[in-house]
């Protein structure tokens, strides 16, 4: 095979030139700010900065409410990820089988993708909403007293349910496809060596899916990490309080409406490097089990 070559040296580094410089500076740029910003306790209208070294850390560490939306980011992504791969998997799998009105069944599937995160947040907030919401209704023909942002658990079910509901179509196109890459012999040579339709779906069709449930499954995590923003602040109507809040919504609370960038900046800092180990983990540890064909 031919290898592509470039008559000059320059050529190249001009054709990568603009994507380096929007990574240069809207990642690289931006995070060494949040890391400077970090050690320091700074005025919000930028008259003057102090340097406090590690006190901006310590604080979080000693912060009841910072370690309480820790530990519910941790729970809601769990949730976010397994419910929407789980689910999305199931669709996929009886997408798949349809044979009459196959087409227009996976496009009522997939057209949720369209929707932005602050929208699905908008049609979860009318949907829920304690005074007039649909679902709240439904939730009290069994007793329960459904009441979106005053309610802890009740918030965070909204949350879950609409992020999970925002993330399935993407899930679904990409398990749909890989369902459909898998050749017409394997499956027939599974269906003689075991007639039993789950026993086939473990031991064949799930193994040649890893690659494409690995990939989701950082995707989802990002997703449920950073993603859910604008869900999360929609479903809130802007009074977190005692809401659930993520570790990414709450740099937002704590830097633009308490004013506090130093603190914000540490925060941000702390969620990166803790995206970056679990990304570590994740291509170590979990990839090893992936097999790609």
């Amino acid at each position: 095979m031919k290898r592509a070559g470039f008559s000059t040296r320059w050529l190249p580094i001009l054709l990568l030139l603009p994507q380096l410089s929007i990574i240069l500076i809207f990642f690289y740029w931006p995070a060494a700010h949040a890391v400077k910003s970090s050690f320091y306790l700074q005025d919000p209208f930028g008259f003057g900065e102090t340097f406090v070294g590690m006190k901006n850390y310590t604080s979080l560490l000693k912060s009841s409410a910072y370690l309480r939306s820790a530990q519910f980011t941790v729970i809601f992504t769990l949730l976010v990820t397994i419910l929407s791969l789980s689910l999305a998997l199931l669709l996929a799998v009886k997408a798949d089988k349809v044979i009459k009105g196959a087409k227009a069944y996976r496009t009522l599937l997939m057209w949720v993708y369209a929707v932005a995160p602050p929208v699905a947040g908008v049609i979860g907030l009318v949907l829920f909403d304690q005074t007039w919401g649909p679902l709240k209704d439904f939730f009290g023909l069994f007793g329960w007293n459904f009441r979106l942002g005053v309610n802890y658990f009740d918030t965070a079910f909204a949350m879950v349910v609409v992020s999970v509901w925002k993330q399935l179509p993407v899930n679904f196109i990409f398990f749909l496809s890989g369902l459909q890459s898998i050749p017409k012999s394997v499956r027939e040579a599974a269906l003689i060596d075991n007639r039993s339709a789950s026993g086939r779906f473990w031991d064949v069709t799930f193994p040649l899916l890893a690659p494409t449930a690995f990939f989701l499954l950082i995707i989802n995590i990002t997703y449920a990490l950073f993603d859910t923003f604008g869900i999360i602040d929609t479903v809130v109507k802007g009074e977190p309080s005692n809401n659930p809040m993520t570790l990414v919504y709450r740099v937002y609370v704590d830097g633009f409406r308490g004013n506090d960038l130093g603190g914000s900046s540490a925060q941000s800092v702390v969620l990166m490097v803790l995206v970056l180990a679990l990304t570590v983990f994740q291509f170590r540890m979990v990839e090893r089990r992936i097999h790609y064909t």
